[in-house]
């Protein structure tokens, strides 16, 4: 993203609940969609696009903090899950996110992991803004399935 210009998408509504969001003028546009029995479900939810710019988030800047220390993932996994109910007014809310982010790569012999464990949900933009409205949880594994974080 270019620090410069400050993030944007436009909307534009193709029927009932169904979206196109265009983000950038040279690349095609993301249909959403909201599932039934409102929508057709055609296209991601507004719910999963908050979880996937969650977990995009947070996987990149893990990425970022990796290499930053030339450790290499050997390829990233995230799943990200939202808890929806209702608020004290009960509105159906996001309650909270979880992100579960396997490597590829066994932790054994990653010199500095810890340190980047420790840091690498700093980077993340979108998550720790989230985060100060929703309560937002990361795991991390190993290739090997060992939960590091």
């Amino acid at each position: 993203m270019d620090d410069k210009q400050p993030p944007s998408v436009t909307l534009t509504q193709i029927k009932d609940y169904q979206f196109d969001i265009h983000y950038a003028p040279d690349r095609p546009a993301l249909l959403s969609d909201e599932p039934p029995p409102l929508g057709e479900g055609a296209g991601p939810s507004p719910s999963h696009l908050l979880l996937a710019a969650v977990g995009n988030c947070m996987s990149s800047s893990l990425y970022f903090a990796l290499t930053k220390f030339k450790l290499d993932p050997k390829g990233l996994t995230t799943t990200a899950s939202g808890e929806i109910g209702r608020n004290e007014a009960g509105r159906l809310r996001v309650l909270a996110i979880a992100v579960d982010i396997r490597m590829g790569a066994a932790a054994q012999g990653m010199e500095r992991l810890d340190r980047v464990l420790m840091q690498f949900e700093q980077f993340c933009t979108v998550g720790e803004s989230v985060r100060q409205g929703i309560p937002v949880t990361v795991s991390v594994f190993d290739g090997s399935g060992q939960k590091l974080k």
